[in-house]
């Protein structure tokens, strides 16, 4: 067994004294594919002769999410048999659900240079080295097939898509290894990996962890969302996404800012755990709703927050396709509980957050904002309503908007 490979999470002590054990990673076990320190000198002088492959910003965030656990059970880029069936039928090929395929691309020359069976030295944009790939298998896939079933269009105006379709031709498959993590500049205080994270969970005492996946801003619906969950759990791990988005979302250092005010003023610092993905963004609408399940159960979250349009973009989803995919999933394979929320808004009538379940009013009465409208608000001078962010927040991202 690989070092690292047969990791099963300990049981932690329940407040009744009971031994009650944590949610097992995706596939039952924790993947760490990251060299030892005292391997990593013969690894660098053992890539210098090896035929390399440049990663892009995302390809690099998959390879260090490969190597630390995040995308536990895979263990590198995915071969033909995988790829296929994740993209037709949302599962690995031994049966594991699974919804986006992992890969890596190389147009024919650089193909060319490479072996079946041997390694390929990973650089990344600065031409250092950040891993080692074992050439297991070199195929061709269809960009079209896979943009149409994984994103459910072609149309290039979706982000995913049009990524997708700029890629090299060939994809290479075969497991991974890290030397070196790619920088996470000004995050360091807040990033961990799943097996760090899980060992926080433990030394909390938290049974049950709900995660809240965000890209955005985080304003009073989310805080309103996340309270309504924390109401029911031990804890929260608020958990932003800081790997590539498109290039209209807001920075991530910024929204970083806007989580950490309002978890310094708005909630229970000992229930709450603010930390980052460094996963990257798919825009894969329902698909990626359940992956960003998946991966948040590797950190240990017991429940995961599915609200409106989850990893939506551009109206190319239907505001709730994402949880008619996770009922459709049977509970023992996904295994993370879903918590489904309608789109919260702040009502004036209500003076308070509420959903269409609670309030009766109407949209005349509601103040909700899309993170679309609240870039153009930004970026014309205009100030956010106390309703829709607080205060604190709002004041980071006018600080931002000044400066575009």
């Amino acid at each position: 067994m690989e070092k690292g490979e047969g990791i099963v999470p300990e049981s932690v002590e329940s407040s009744g004294g009971a031994s009650l054990a944590p949610i097992l990673p995706h596939g039952g076990r924790l993947i760490d594919r990251v060299l030892p320190a005292g391997t990593r000198a013969e690894a660098e002088a053992r890539a210098r002769d090896l035929p390399q492959i440049s990663l892009n910003a995302r390809a690099a965030s998959d390879l260090e999410c490969l190597a630390t656990g995040v995308f536990s059970p895979l263990r590198g880029f995915m071969n033909r048999a995988d790829y296929e069936r994740v993209v037709h039928e949302m599962r690995l090929k031994n049966g594991l659900l699974w919804t986006l395929p992992i890969t890596i691309s190389v147009d024919e020359d650089g193909a060319a240079r490479l072996a079946e069976g041997q390694e390929a030295a990973l650089l990344g944009s600065d031409g250092n080295l950040l891993g080692l790939l074992s050439v297991e298998e070199i195929f061709a896939y269809d960009k079209r097939e896979e943009a149409c079933l994984v994103y459910g269009t072609e149309d290039t105006r979706h982000p995913g898509v049009e990524y997708l379709l700029r890629r090299g031709e060939l994809l290479v498959a075969g497991p991974v290894s890290l030397v070196r993590r790619p920088s996470v500049p000004g995050f360091e205080d807040y990033y961990a990996i799943p097996a760090e994270t899980r060992r926080r969970i433990k030394e909390r005492g938290w049974r049950t962890v709900v995660g809240f996946q965000t890209r955005n801003p985080i304003h009073r619906s989310h805080e309103y969302i996340q309270k309504c969950a924390l109401e029911l759990m031990d804890g929260l791990l608020i958990h932003p996404l800081v790997g590539r988005t498109k290039l209209d979302d807001v920075p991530s250092e910024v929204r970083m800012r806007c989580y950490r005010a309002l978890v310094e003023r708005y909630f229970p610092k000992e229930r709450v755990m603010l930390s980052v993905f460094p996963g990257a963004m798919r825009y894969a609408g329902p698909r990626e709703a359940v992956f960003h399940a998946l991966v948040r159960k590797n950190y240990g979250c017991t429940h995961f927050i599915v609200g409106r349009d989850p990893a939506g973009v551009g109206g190319f989803y239907q505001p709730y396709a994402a949880r008619e995919l996770f009922m459709r999933i049977p509970r023992g394979d996904l295994d993370i509980t879903p918590l489904f929320f309608d789109e919260a808004f702040f009502c004036r009538r209500c003076d308070g957050m509420a959903s269409t379940k609670t309030c009766p009013h109407g949209e005349s009465e509601r103040v909700a904002l899309s993170g679309t409208r609240v870039r153009e608000l930004l970026r014309h001078g205009g100030s956010l309503p106390e309703e829709f962010s607080r205060p604190e927040v709002a004041a980071v991202l006018q600080e931002w908007a000044l400066g575009l």
